[in-house]
C-alpha cells in the first residue's frame, strides 16, 4: 500500500473512527433532522419479503426496527464515507446494516422518522415491555 512519507498508516481504529471526525462537525448531534443536513444522501432499499417478524440492525448505534411482513423502510446514509455507504449481513430473522459513516436515517415510503424500536416485541431485550 502506498503512504506518504513519514506519515504512519493509520491504525484499526482511526480508520474505523474517521468517518465520525469528518460527519460529526458538519451534524452536531444525532437527531433526524441534523443527520439529514449533512448532505450525500445514498439510499437503500430494506423489505421484509418473508412470512414472519424481521428485525433490522442499524449499527453503528445499535437501533433496533421491526418489520412484518411486507412492510419497507428505506435506510439512508449521509455525510462522507471511505469506500462504501454501507455494509449488510443478513442473519436468519435480522438484516444488520452498518452505515460506515456513522449517520443514517431510517424512514418509511413517504420520507418520515421510522422511530428505533419499531414495532419490536414486547419482552425481546430485557428491560423493555
Amino acid at each position: 500500500m502506498w503512504r506518504r512519507r513519514n506519515r504512519p498508516e493509520p491504525t484499526p481504529a482511526e480508520r474505523f473512527i474517521e468517518p465520525l471526525r469528518k460527519n460529526m462537525p458538519g451534524a452536531g448531534d444525532f437527531s433526524f433532522e441534523a443527520i439529514r443536513k449533512l448532505g450525500n444522501p445514498v439510499p437503500m432499499l430494506v423489505q421484509n419479503d418473508g412470512d414472519k417478524l424481521l428485525e433490522l440492525w442499524l449499527e453503528p448505534f445499535g437501533q433496533d426496527y421491526w418489520l412484518m411482513p411486507g412492510d419497507r423502510v428505506t435506510v439512508t446514509s449521509y455525510g462522507h464515507w471511505d469506500d462504501h455507504p454501507f455494509e449488510a449481513i443478513h442473519e436468519p430473522d435480522c438484516i444488520t446494516v452498518w452505515a460506515t459513516s456513522f449517520f443514517a436515517t431510517v424512514s418509511d415510503s413517504n420520507g418520515a422518522e421510522v422511530p428505533a424500536a419499531h414495532q419490536r416485541p414486547s419482552g425481546k431485550y430485557e428491560g423493555d415491555g
